[in-house]
């Protein structure tokens, strides 16, 4: 079940953000998007092997933002995938991603920010399906069948969390995940435009593993946009000094090559 390995990677990139709470935006932000102009947009996740060396996963979009009505519409393109894992994971992580590779996402965004709507997401995972179709037909590996019976099959909720959390995660006041004062112990730092929010998660309760996750995220404060996040999950036994980095997973915003 290789491929059905390479799908939970690939969800487990994009968690489910919870919904964006008054408590949990950012007070008094402006939301202005960039219009008209490219952004590159790199979402990375770092994973521990066995052999003691971490292997990292990429996605990098192309984005581009556009006035439209009483809010925004963003335009987002999966351009392409970077990975230094082995490359028999790399084809199979490929043959999840590749229906989507090359495809403009549309996504509605009111003037506030708060929220982020996917248009046409059901005709959008019909070419997606068609496509892994395809790509399986003129495959002779038994795992892009595979793949594009599973891409077939997914329900709309984890569609629409594997085609847009990311996305949701970029949109500052509609990113639920960003605390506040009110959600416990944070650190807040506003320099120079930006503000850094860090905080930390402990273990969970009756987990089988002591997993404790430290986040950071960076907002520019002028567009309301994520600038980056860096969340890093560690395995710990008790004092700092033994937590061991065993997954880290970068958001990562910056300008994108001309047209």
């Amino acid at each position: 079940m290789i491929a059905l390995g390479a799908l939970l990677l690939l969800a487990a990139q994009a968690p489910e953000l919870p919904a964006p709470l008054e408590t949990q935006q950012v007070a008094g932000l402006a939301f202005a998007p960039p219009l008209d102009r490219p952004l590159t947009y790199r979402v990375t996740t770092r994973r521990l092997g066995r052999d003691g060396g971490f292997t990292s996963f990429a996605l990098v979009y192309d984005l581009r933002w556009q006035r439209v009505g009483r809010g925004y519409q963003l335009l987002a393109r999966i351009d392409r995938v970077e990975s230094d894992a082995h490359p028999e994971v790399v084809r199979t992580l490929r043959l999840m991603i590749d229906p989507l590779i090359g495809e403009t996402l549309t996504y509605f965004v009111p003037a506030d920010g708060s929220s982020v709507d996917m248009v046409d997401p059901d005709g959008l995972w019909r070419r997606v399906v068609d496509r892994a179709q395809a790509l399986a037909e003129s495959s002779d590996r038994p795992e892009a069948k595979q793949a594009a019976q599973i891409i077939a099959a997914l329900p709309p909720a984890e569609r629409d969390k594997l085609a847009s959390a990311d996305i949701r995660a970029l949109v500052v006041p509609a990113n639920g995940a960003i605390p506040n004062g009110a959600d416990g112990p944070i650190m807040t730092v506003t320099v120079a435009g930006r503000r850094t929010i860090s905080a930390s998660e402990p273990p969970a309760a009756g987990a089988a593993q002591p997993i404790e996750a430290d986040t950071r995220w960076t907002i520019d404060l002028a567009t309301g946009l994520l600038a980056e996040e860096r969340r890093q999950s560690f395995l710990t036994t008790g004092s700092a000094a033994d937590r061991k980095l065993v997954e880290e997973r970068i958001r990562a915003l910056e300008p994108g090559d001309p047209d």
